[in-house]
């Protein structure tokens, strides 16, 4: 992002492209006008509505477009990464002051590329009347979940399950209507797709690891809903427990020693946006505690600090704190390769297994034991990235994340706010044991920071710092910390009735400071 007016422009572009009412004629238009030739072509015309799916999750390319959608919202949220460009004279999201032209693309990358697309598959089937085609409408709703999942959770309430309808398609769920539906279609096409395991007929339009396996996408969806049913366990319990003993009791398994990755064909947007424009480097979160841990991963996660100058081999930096020039933290710790190649990871194994360590904390049936999963799920992320000495990191008792020293300002000096260890403590308080899993689970999804976001706002792990400056104007909490992003300015504009009754199911203005459905900001037992 080399001129930053230059990207706020071109935001309000797309979003006043994809808003609400102008969509309505083109995605909910009846579909009885295809041809007999069309018809012919139904797999091929079904199976090119997965590409932009695929590619829109995460926005690939242009990188820009990513730095938007997840860059400067959850990945520097998170703790995870931080941008040294001071953007818009340093009064950007990362000091609170958020940015409509850039908070607009996680709404607009779904509603361009995720939710028309989905409803393109299911239009396309259900005119040919062939059953057989039926697991494509289950493939693109489990898609569609994966992403609008993401979306719900920097907004709040959506636009979902009356989408289909051109009568109400601008119409917004309720966070908690919008999660029921999200589990509604993936237990639907995790039921309905098992008929059609050894079917070959996604194989030509799977951008994934998986390859076109019925079975494998069975499990993926799986492992989804297990997410989602730890994401409520705290505002709605007997749904959480419900949905994910389902999931945990299913035929369909769990990626329990797979990744969901996807195959974009482009370079990891990260690895433009940190190695060639420079406009993001290591979370001072990050140092304190893989520092403090002696953390083997930090070498894939990171590269040195360019500057030799600079106390460890590894720095990073605070989000939030008065930045006057990009030259003052380029040289801090850059993303190293983890982001390498042209993959880009939905979901780990070793997330499943801290699923499930947390599950077993909360009493669900099938989960297994709490430690076994805790230590599995580290072994896993160790293995995944290539990382030796996992037994001894294990067994550490001792180790606890650093406080954080800034390189440059001693103003933004913090103490990390907890001793919490490496070595799983099974005689701990449920609290204590959800610090340790949590962490890790934080450690091991890096760089997908919309989920340590969210998973932060759920639990308050890991211990992320605040802001130094806070521009807010009163709207966020320094200590509390951004909950959410506003509602996006398109809609605003176009769909205005609609944005207003939303607001009304987030019971608090639309503003950052405002708390999701599921972050009720209670104890998490």
């Amino acid at each position: 992002m080399k001129n930053i007016h230059k990207y706020i422009l071109v935001s309000l572009m797309v979003i006043s492209v994809t808003g609400c009412t102008d969509d309505f004629e083109n995605i909910n238009t009846d579909p009885h006008g295809i041809t007999e030739e069309s018809l012919t072509q139904m797999n091929n015309n079904v199976g090119n509505e997965f590409g932009p799916m695929f590619l829109n999750v995460f926005n690939v390319t242009p990188a820009w477009n990513y730095q938007l959608q997840q860059g400067l919202m959850g990945d520097v949220f998170s703790g995870y990464m931080a941008a040294p460009t001071p953007f818009a004279g340093n009064v950007n999201n990362q000091t609170y002051a958020l940015v409509d032209g850039w908070n607009g693309f996680p709404w607009a990358d779904a509603y361009g590329n995720i939710m028309p697309q989905a409803l393109n598959v299911k239009n396309a089937v259900e005119l040919a009347g062939d059953p057989n085609a039926n697991k494509f409408i289950h493939l693109a709703n489990i898609i569609k979940v994966t992403a609008m999942h993401r979306v719900s959770d920097i907004y709040g309430p959506i636009r979902y399950t009356k989408f289909n309808n051109f009568a109400t398609t601008g119409e917004y769920d309720p966070q908690d209507v919008a999660y029921q539906a999200f589990f509604d279609d993936l237990g639907n096409a995790i039921n309905d797709l098992e008929a059609f395991e050894g079917d070959v007929q996604f194989i030509p339009f799977d951008m994934s690891n998986l390859a076109g396996d019925i079975a494998s996408w069975r499990q993926f969806a799986n492992s989804l809903r297990l997410r989602l049913a730890i994401r409520v366990s705290k505002v709605n319990p007997t749904l959480a427990k419900t949905q994910g003993e389902l999931s945990l009791s299913n035929n369909a398994g769990l990626m329990e020693d797979s990744n969901m990755v996807i195959n974009t064909g482009f370079p990891h947007p990260i690895s433009v946006i940190s190695g060639s424009w420079g406009d993001v480097r290591m979370g001072a979160e990050m140092e304190s505690i893989l520092t403090g841990y002696d953390d083997g991963r930090i070498e894939t996660y990171f590269t040195p600090s360019a500057d030799e100058t600079l106390t460890g081999d590894y720095k990073g930096i605070r989000m939030g704190i008065d930045i006057s020039a990009k030259g003052e933290y380029g040289d801090h710790a850059a993303i190293g390769s983890v982001i390498d190649g042209e993959t880009l990871t939905w979901m780990t194994a070793a997330e499943v297994h801290f699923l499930k360590a947390e599950a077993s904390l909360r009493g669900w049936a099938g989960a297994g034991d709490a430690k076994t999963n805790y230590e599995t799920g580290v072994s896993v992320s160790f293995t995944q990235h290539g990382v030796s000495g996992v037994a001894d990191y294990l067994a550490d008792s001792t180790s606890t994340p650093s406080d954080f020293t800034d390189a440059l300002s001693a103003t933004n000096n913090i103490t990390y706010a907890s001793d919490v260890k490496i070595a799983y403590n099974d005689a701990g308080t449920n609290e204590e044991q959800l610090e340790q899993i949590i962490t890790q689970k934080w450690i091991a999804m890096f760089p997908d920071g919309q989920e340590a976001w969210s998973e932060f706002r759920r639990t308050g792990y890991p211990r992320i710092f605040p802001v130094v400056v806070n521009n807010s104007g009163g709207n966020i909490d320094t200590d509390i910390q951004i909950r959410r992003i506003n509602f996006v300015e398109g809609e605003r504009n176009t769909n205005s009735a609609n944005v207003t009754k939303a607001i009304g199911y987030l019971n608090g203005p639309d503003n950052g400071g405002t708390r999701l459905w599921w972050d009720i900001g209670a104890p998490n037992f």
